[in-house]
């Protein structure tokens, strides 16, 4: 009878820390993103953690008013499959958000609310991160009744802070009017990834990239004095030649891709990993060829961003 409930507790106690192990914590009070979660889940990585802010809106007579002090924290919740935000403003007014990323529409979409206009029906935006800006859209009229979205801007993205910019434009985007200001700070004690978890989310970024066929942002993956060596190819170097390398297939098109680090060792600001990629093309003819390989990096941090600097590559034969 004894040994039945302690495998119970057991089981319980496992199943409970599965639910719970990305949650926040005393060693992570920001939670984690789940890998289960999509890879945009790391869109809002470096917001992250808890920000000093200055926060400025327009009057209605369209001047600017005084700024405003607040601090914006980001969080990851659902146990790492979501993102909430809070931020907290010294005029009392006080508003947060959940941001979801649905797979099925490709798309981040976040509802809203605000202590100075709570509501039933909380505000939706929606939109996508591209080139480091996070851009979300929902749709609004102009005062003088002309279609168009109230727009927001997260920009200037780094590990030290963040821009964020509320404008209203029309449907084509060739008017705006800019209604509300903020540039963010992060706080230095806010606790951030761990080297190793910042190369493990680089290479998901890299696969995302590929399956988009997103080639600047693959070598922008690369340091700038970087080199491959691809297989059966000579080396490759520079920025310029590592994208056209990239680029330069044809015949197919990747539907699956997965890089699967088997050990990663960080000296300072300098890493190596191994570990195995695996992927799926499909042809122009319809065929699909399942692949596997072997791979070898050498990771610079430039700017607190792992970059890759030597990446060897070659395919397995099954």
């Amino acid at each position: 009878m004894r040994q039945s409930f302690f495998f119970l507790s057991l089981f319980i106690q496992i199943t409970l820390w599965g639910q719970n192990q990305y949650e926040s914590s005393l060693e992570y009070p920001f939670g984690r993103p789940n890998p289960n979660a999509p890879e945009e889940i790391l869109d809002f990585e470096p917001l992250i953690g808890l920000c000093d802010c200055i926060s400025k809106t327009r009057n209605k007579d369209k001047t600017w008013a005084e700024p405003t002090k607040m601090t914006w924290e980001f969080k990851y919740i659902m146990n790492g499959m979501a993102v909430q935000d809070q931020t907290l403003k010294e005029d009392g007014k006080h508003s947060g958000s959940i941001r979801q990323f649905i797979a099925d529409s490709s798309r981040w979409y976040v509802h809203y609310y605000s202590s100075a206009t709570p509501t039933t029906v909380l505000s939706a935006w929606e939109g996508n991160k591209k080139d480091n800006k996070i851009i979300l859209y929902r749709q609004q009229k102009a005062p003088n009744g002309m279609d168009g979205f109230y727009k927001i801007n997260f920009h200037d993205i780094s590990p030290n802070g963040f821009k964020w910019l509320g404008e209203w434009v029309n449907t084509n985007e060739t008017f705006s009017f800019p209604t509300w200001e903020i540039e963010c700070t992060k706080r230095k004690n806010t606790k951030a990834l761990s080297d190793e978890e910042q190369i493990r989310n680089a290479a998901k970024s890299f696969s995302k990239s590929y399956l988009k066929q997103d080639y600047e942002a693959i070598a922008k993956s690369y340091t700038s004095d970087a080199k491959i060596f691809p297989n059966n190819a000579p080396i490759i170097s520079g920025y310029e030649a590592i994208k056209k390398r990239w680029s330069g297939a044809s015949g197919y098109t990747p539907i699956e891709h997965q890089i699967i680090p088997e050990e990663i060792f960080i000296l300072g600001d300098t890493a190596h990993d191994y570990g195995i990629y695996k992927g799926k093309n499909k042809n122009d003819d319809g065929t699909e060829i399942s692949y596997k390989g072997k791979y070898v990096v050498v990771w610079k941090k430039i700017d607190n961003q792992w970059k890759m600097y030597l990446d060897i590559w070659n395919r397995i034969k099954e």
